[in-house]
């Protein structure tokens, strides 16, 4: 076997968290298939990790909050990775941050680290020290609009611009609904100061709930998951992104059956694939029903949407809709290679099958990936969350 043929079947590092556990997995290339490895236990509850673009470092932001209930500690972590065995360690103490933290991201050239928070909505700037530990907060110059509900950061792969996620809100009995955004700055990654630039929301925001952008590898186009309206957006850019079309190029519904209201169908994660010509976006289904006292799943979309991507528009067409084995993959991933996805299916369910009550367990499914970008389910590991879920997966390396 050569040594190209060796190293691309080597074992690939996947992380999966529950609740404050980090538990590491090897990914089998040869059978796709995932062994556990170890666990590492943080201060508190995973929210969301990013990994270092040159070093072996993955940034853990945690806290002991929740989507319900904000917490009051909260800090990032950073780990670092064995490069032979994947194997985890601390590096440095915890950093202390302001408030739950709901996404991360690190910039393209590892300065510095970019946190979101819903409540309230904003973000911070973290100088990232040469020894890879965070160091202080970035006070930023000028006052930013950081929305309503801040959901993703992510840094433009010019690493000249910044796009803050923000969701909104819909209408309840007490609030109307409260208008989403894509807010764009930006950003000198020497100093991490952020510029007000731009705010794309489409009818002013209104009937506009993106949750999650992905950035094609080579071409100025965005693409957008609306999570509160189960569609996809794609967005043409200017090439260093700090300029984006008022307006989507293309709108895809992404739901194969629109009767989704009450199963509380939400679309969610969203990742491009590594070669620019496929793009992958979860649709989500957690409703249920009382059944003689107990809550039993009602049905719903839980798949993966594959979508080939036009090289010359950028415009995505569905080709596949794929089932993710279990419901509510809050996050999945594909690896550096694309030649493997993994969907973290978030928390058990009761659901009813062939007349039988049975419980389907959280897990980590396992997908090949074809050359037409096409998904092939291969195995899946059942994951015991007790009375947590499984909040955050990454594939590294």
């Amino acid at each position: 076997m050569s040594t190209s043929q060796s190293n691309s079947n080597a074992p690939i590092p996947v992380y999966a968290s529950v609740g404050k556990t980090l538990t590491h997995y090897d990914l089998h290339p040869e059978t796709a298939s995932l062994s556990r490895r170890d666990s590492l236990v943080l201060p508190y509850k995973v929210q969301y990790a990013w990994s270092h673009p040159t070093t072996p470092l993955l940034y853990v932001a945690c806290s002991n909050g929740s989507p319900e209930a904000g917490g009051d500690a909260h800090c990032i972590v950073v780990l670092r990775r064995d490069a032979a065995s994947g194997v985890l360690s601390e590096h440095g103490i915890p950093v202390a941050l302001p408030s739950r933290p709901v996404h991360m991201t690190v910039d393209i050239t590892g300065q510095h680290a970019l946190i979101a928070y819903n409540k309230p909505s904003h973000l911070t700037v973290h100088r990232i020290e040469r020894d890879g530990r965070i160091g202080a907060i970035v006070q930023q110059h000028a006052t930013l609009d950081t929305g309503i509900y801040a959901h993703q950061v992510r840094v433009a792969l010019s690493n000249k611009a910044v796009i803050l996620v923000t969701r909104g809100n819909k209408a309840t009995d007490t609030r109307p609904e409260e208008p989403g955004a894509l807010k764009v700055y930006a950003y000198d990654s020497d100093s991490g100061q952020l510029t007000p630039g731009m705010s794309v929301a489409p009818n002013g925001g209104y009937g506009f709930g993106p949750r999650h952008i992905d950035f094609h590898p080579r071409q100025p186009w965005i693409y957008a998951s609306l999570e509160l309206q189960n569609l996809m957006h794609l967005y043409r850019a200017s090439a260093d992104g700090t300029k984006v079309e008022a307006t989507p190029a293309q709108v895809t519904q992404l739901l194969a059956d629109l009767k989704g209201a009450k199963r509380r169908q939400r679309c969610g994660t969203i990742h491009v694939h590594p070669n620019g010509g496929f793009v992958y976006v979860v649709n989500r289904a957690s409703g249920v029903e009382n059944e003689n006292g107990k809550d039993v799943y009602i049905g719903g979309e839980n798949n993966i949407v594959v979508c080939k991507i036009d090289p010359q528009s950028g415009e995505p067409v569905i080709i596949q809709h794929v089932d993710t084995c279990g419901v509510v993959a809050r996050t999945f991933a594909l690896d550096a290679s694309g030649r493997f996805l993994i969907a973290a299916n978030s928390h058990p369910i009761l659901a009813r099958k062939g007349g039988k009550l049975v419980t389907i367990p959280a897990s980590l499914a396992v997908f090949r990936v074809g050359g037409d970008g096409k998904l092939t389910y291969v195995s899946k590991v059942d994951v015991d969350t007790g009375n947590d879920t499984q909040f955050w997966m990454g594939i590294v390396g």
